[in-house]
């Protein structure tokens, strides 16, 4: 189930459809990226459009997973889209296409994800960015 679930949470809501956080997630839901916590599906919700707002044309892929064991689920994936601009020290022309990756651990409970752990490629995301 939650291989299920999962998959619904990268392919549907992390490529566009954010309104269904109000059905993936908890609503004590606990997200967690490096330096950001977020709480709730409105807090998921925030974070993934302000994500989002930098960039078109997105497309999150599965690459690996998504592997379950009890409650815990974690996959890899891909994130690419179009620059649009905004990011401070970003040296990239609009309409740059960038992609990086990286791995999710998620926590189910009651058919629905309960918290979050990301860590994405950071490094990579900022060399296509130019960001130094």
């Amino acid at each position: 189930m939650t291989s299920d679930l999962y998959r619904r949470w990268l392919l549907e809501m992390w490529n566009g459809d954010f309104g269904l956080a109000y059905e993936l997630v908890t609503p004590d839901f606990a997200g967690h990226w490096p330096g950001m916590d977020v709480r709730g599906p409105e807090g998921l919700i925030a974070a993934l459009r302000q994500g989002y707002a930098p960039f078109g044309d997105v497309k999150v892929t599965l690459d690996v997973g998504p592997i379950a064991d009890g409650d815990l689920v974690s996959a890899r994936w891909t994130f690419s889209g179009d620059y649009r601009g905004g990011i401070p020290g970003a040296s990239a022309a609009e309409g740059t296409r960038v992609a990086f990756s990286g791995h999710d651990i998620l926590r189910a409970e009651g058919g629905r994800f309960a918290e979050y752990w990301v860590i994405s490629d950071v490094p990579t995301f900022n060399k296509e960015l130019g960001i130094s």
